[in-house]
């Protein structure tokens, strides 16, 4: 079996250092030809296995592998795209002649397939790394049907389980007097933030086609209703199983309306097939497993992670992430930067509680590898990889007789803008100025922090009307123009969008009365926030905001 879906790397199949095309047998090597039961197979790669090294197979399917150690027993592996991996094993050199049969994969999908879990008797924990399954467990991939805010969003309850009251609509007025519109909230009635369900009751809605996939390919669901595997949300099993992705071959990117697993081609086995029971899409070359695994190079490219990261509601891009990688230049081959969103989100090699992952089925016919071919199955937004996103800069001096500072803000190491996707999440710059007794000092010029970032007065989290300033895409509703907006699966008009970009710069200036006696401190803290404070004192989130920057000096 293979891993949940990892970037690892492929050597290319050119003449060179990495493969060479031969049939010829040399002395002390193996020999041999390829083929699929009605003739041979060009264009194998074949190798020892665990090798980086490959042999190409030729016209005539035959290849041959140099300097393999005599009488010593090893695995030859052979791949093709299209086709499952295939593996001879206990093969002594010299050896000449050996016939490795090639199988194409299945090109249908067994919609009565079952989804096989992460864990348990017949998961993927049966064969697998304990560390990789732990790993993946800890992944945001895998809650992501039981995500409490996700679940509350759409239920429009708070964790409680109190529910909102359904939408209230009302006449427009103009050339809306016609219509029946939605209105906000009775302010006297009781209130526990918007919900999916509030909204659209007569319909379960697209939410699961990206947070349900596996349980979504005939139609959206309920994502509430999910049992079994599809509890795991984007799971192992579902992962390995896309085959393809379709994207507008003009502007590369998803196609509005066909969300999540809709832009997919899955292949779901027929398990009763005896030459493809099973098929898993991965990374090895040279799995250990013929007629179930096979390296699929879509894996390795950003292209699969877009289908779920980008999302339009109505007429409104809502989030993008795969379009601003696009657009920027780690997605440009040329710029000298160009990266993957595997390569920055599942990182080589895995680290699991401070050690490297080297084989990812031991004792199940897994091979020890090189911890580089092995990377992280945990790509959860955490506070690690939030600190390494972008650099913080800043100043404070005295200055014309008050105390003046400035800090920018470089997205420098990131490949789509800062914060991206769900417009929930912002990030707050707070600037903090004190006399020597920790007494604020007080502003003169610059920018405060709006409203939205909370207004009650000395209430934990609630910076509103403070120095500093909001970084976020702010969206407004339609009818009932409540700004923020949060249900953004209602008509949405955007109001504004000061994330940063990838490479983009962002300057502040700030002034304050200097005290008139001993020197100030200046604290300047980046806080990265999940969705705001209102919305999740509303549904009883317990988010803390994550500290990305801190910056502090005393100035005399």
């Amino acid at each position: 079996m293979f891993l949940v879906p990892v970037l690892l790397l492929i050597f290319l199949a050119l003449p060179g250092p990495g493969g060479r095309e031969t049939g010829a047998a040399p002395g002390g090597g193996i020999s041999g030809t390829v083929s699929d039961g009605r003739g041979p197979v060009a264009g194998v790669r074949v190798r020892i296995q665990g090798a980086k090294d490959f042999v190409v197979s030729d016209a005539a399917g035959g290849f041959a592998i140099r300097d393999v150690p005599a009488g010593k027993p090893v695995r030859v592996s052979a791949w093709k795209d299209g086709w499952y991996c295939a593996l001879a094993r206990d093969v002594k050199a010299p050896r000449e002649g050996l016939r490795i049969r090639m199988i194409r994969y299945q090109i249908n999908d067994n919609a009565k397939y079952e989804w096989i879990p992460p864990v348990g008797k017949d998961g993927c924990s049966s064969c697998h790394n304990a560390s990789l399954i732990a790993m993946s467990l800890e992944d945001a991939h895998l809650k992501s049907a039981v995500n409490p805010r996700f679940l509350t969003m759409y239920a429009g309850t708070d964790t409680k389980g109190n529910k909102s009251p359904p939408t209230r609509y009302a006449p427009g007025t103009g050339a809306w007097n016609t219509s029946l519109l939605p209105q906000r909230p009775d302010p006297a009635g009781p209130y526990y933030g918007p919900g999916f369900v509030q909204d659209f009751p007569d319909t379960a809605g697209n939410c699961s086609a990206c947070h349900v996939p596996g349980t979504s390919l005939s139609g959206n669901i309920d994502p509430r209703s999910v049992r079994g595997a599809d509890r795991y949300g984007v799971h192992c099993d579902f992962c390995h199983k896309v085959a393809d992705v379709h994207l507008d071959p003009v502007t590369r990117m998803p196609f509005r309306d066909v969300p999540g697993v809709r832009a997919m081609s899955v292949r779901r086995p027929f398990t009763n097939d005896p030459d493809r029971p099973q098929l898993f899409f991965g990374t090895f070359e040279d799995d250990n497993v013929p007629e179930e695994d096979t390296n699929l190079p879509l894996l390795k490219e950003s292209r699969y992670c877009a289908p779920c990261h980008f999302g339009v509601f109505w007429d409104t891009v809502v989030y993008n992430s795969y379009g601003e990688w696009l657009k920027s230049p780690y997605a440009d081959p040329k710029s000298g930067r160009a990266k993957t969103c595997q390569e920055c989100h599942m990182p080589s090699p895995a680290i699991h509680k401070g050690k490297a992952l080297t084989n990812v089925a031991p004792g199940k016919g897994g091979i020890d590898r090189d911890p580089d071919a092995i990377h992280s199955h945990n790509m959860t937004v955490g506070p690690e990889i939030l600190r390494n996103s972008l650099s913080m800069s800043a100043a404070a001096r005295r200055k014309d007789g008050r105390l003046a500072v400035t800090v920018e803000l470089h997205n420098d190491r990131t490949g789509h803008h800062v914060p991206t996707d769900t417009p929930l999440r912002h990030l707050i710059l707070l600037v903090e100025a004190r006399d020597r007794r920790g007494k604020p000092l007080r502003q003169v010029d610059g920018a405060v922090l709006p409203e939205w970032c909370g207004q009650a007065k000395g209430r934990q989290g609630h910076y509103g009307g403070r120095p500093g300033k909001a970084y976020a895409k702010l969206l407004k509703e339609r009818w009932t123009e409540v700004v923020p907006a949060s249900a953004y699966w209602k008509h949405t008009d955007l109001v504004s969008d000061n994330r940063l970009a990838a490479f983009a710069r962002d300057a502040s200036s700030f002034a304050f009365n200097p005290p008139s006696k001993g020197r100030a401190t200046v604290t300047v803290t980046l806080l990265y926030r999940r969705a705001f404070i209102g919305l999740m004192e509303q549904k009883g989130w317990d988010v803390p905001d994550i500290v990305m920057a801190r910056w502090s000096r005393a100035v005399n």
